[in-house]
């Protein structure tokens, strides 16, 4: 009979300590109790690659409109303005078959966004926010393009993901 009480008085004991120990997860936050509008603007783009601005300006909309109740509307309208610059977008090879022959490259993204009042007073601001994706390269160019813009697709979305929790995790 003691040897029944063990296990579950562990078990109770174990949750108690646990339970009591301030554990909790990260991206709990939200925005401050006086925004509850927000308008994503399109972002600046400082890289060749021809829309990517668009991409990352649609995920994060979208992650923010998924992941609060706050109301997407346009920027003369809403209580904050979330705008952004896309830095820099490289690509980098991380493993050869051959000395000129590239079988898996990386796409390094990095990102600046800021959020402000109506009134243009910067509520929240991160700079040089950065990610990045390997991708499979081939001697199939068609194919390499098709893998170098899924990973950028991917990136973004992931990207979105930490921007929000940035941005929640900090007020």
């Amino acid at each position: 009979m003691l040897y029944r009480r063990v296990p579950i008085s562990i078990i109770v004991f174990s949750w108690l300590l646990t339970a009591a120990c301030g554990y909790q997860f990260a991206g709990r936050g939200d925005f401050p109790s006086d925004i509850t509008s927000i308008a994503v603007v399109m972002f600046e783009n400082r890289t060749s690659e021809t829309g990517i601005e668009q991409t990352l300006t649609n995920d994060i909309a979208y992650e923010i409109t998924r992941s609060s109740n706050l109301a997407l509307m346009r920027g003369d309208r809403a209580d904050a303005v979330l705008s952004g610059v896309v830095e820099s977008l490289g690509v980098e090879t991380i493993s050869y078959r051959r000395v000129h022959s590239a079988v898996e490259r990386r796409v390094r993204l990095t990102i600046s966004l800021k959020l402000t009042n109506p009134e243009g007073k910067v509520i929240w601001s991160a700079r040089r926010i950065s990610a990045n994706q390997a991708y499979n390269a081939s001697s199939d160019k068609i194919r390499t393009e098709q893998n170098r813009k899924n990973a950028i697709s991917s990136l973004s979305r992931r990207l979105a993901e930490t921007v929000y929790d940035r941005l929640t995790g900090e007020f």
